[in-house]
């Protein structure tokens, strides 16, 4: 074929709207993340928009935050904003299927298009350096005398630091409906709380408090994975005497509507990005777990997060 009948043929296409996304020039993603920034979403989100752009998945990303209710809200806009655009992603995870359970609200997760989960981890539990809480147990004791005396600080309500918060209460003999968690929109904002004192234990994923546990601001007393995690000292809950072992995760998802093609580029955009270099960095500065997973897996895997969650919320007294 001459080349510039080539050409008209890919004008021709574009003009069509049949053009596949990776052949298209000058292609402007949309990320949006459905909390504040400064927490874990929104670094995500970032990395990933910087890995896709070193692997030449995009030219540029716009990001977009939209905080509140575990994520809700912000899946709302998207979902109605975003009908059939191939071009539009949204960051995701373990802590909005616990929203979606908890607050049941009008557009879930099957109004948008599943795509890739990207990282798997687990929360780390928090004190500020001065605090006199030297140990979980600490806190437990006194959590036993008067619960609502400990302020339980971390994301929105139905997150995995609140479920996991809610286990150790009822691990331990005690109402879990008399946790006093404190839900906030964006890490940025936890991470002021619990340095400035205004919640006694603070939760998340160990990323997000990593520099301030660094610098001696804070005191890691927990972590709720099975096993301590490789070259993090922090000791399990399940090795202190509670039996509290829950997982986060964090994924994308693409636009309401888009069709199996455009999903499929979207897809083969997210691997190529978590095979590059700024990919490797994102996770080795965080201390993130590769954990991809793409189509069908990726669709079971969420449905069956859903079962076991919502197993694991009634069961803690959050439903």
């Amino acid at each position: 074929m001459r080349r510039d009948t080539f050409l008209k043929s890919l004008a021709a296409l574009a003009a069509a709207g049949s053009l596949p996304l990776t052949a298209k020039a000058a292609t402007n993603l949309k990320m949006m993340i459905p909390a504040n920034p400064g927490g874990g979403w929104d670094s995500t989100g970032r990395a990933l928009g910087k890995a896709i752009m070193d692997a030449k998945g995009a030219d540029t990303v716009q990001y977009e935050n939209k905080g509140g209710a575990a994520g809700v809200i912000g899946l709302a806009q998207f979902a109605n904003a975003s009908k059939g655009d191939p071009n539009a992603m949204m960051v995701m995870g373990a802590v909005m299927l616990g929203g979606i359970i908890g607050g049941k609200p009008q557009v879930g997760l099957d109004k948008v298009t599943p795509i890739a989960r990207l990282t798997s981890e687990y929360n780390v539990y928090v004190v500020p350096a001065n605090s006199p809480f030297k140990t979980m147990k600490d806190v437990v004791e006194q959590m036993k005398k008067d619960p609502g005396s400990v302020t339980w600080g971390g994301g929105s309500k139905g997150s995995t630091e609140h479920i996991a918060s809610s286990m150790l209460a009822r691990n331990v003999g005690v109402d879990p409906k008399k946790v006093n968690y404190v839900a906030f929109r964006g890490g940025g904002e936890a991470v002021a709380a619990i340095l400035g004192g205004n919640v006694k234990v603070g939760g998340s994923g160990y990323s997000e408090f990593a520099e301030y546990i660094a610098a001696g601001k804070m005191r890691a007393i927990g972590v709720t994975s099975e096993k301590r995690l490789p070259g993090i000292n922090v000791p399990t809950l399940k090795e202190q005497g509670y039996d509290v072992v829950l997982g986060n995760w964090r994924g994308v998802y693409g636009a309401p509507g888009i069709t199996p093609a455009q999903r499929t580029a979207l897809t083969d955009i997210i691997i190529k990005a978590t095979k590059s270099k700024a990919w490797a960095e994102a996770l080795e500065k965080n201390g993130w777990m590769p954990a991809v997973l793409t189509g069908k897996a990726f669709d079971d895997f969420v449905d069956n997060e859903f079962a076991s969650l919502r197993g694991t919320m009634h069961l803690a007294g959050m439903l």
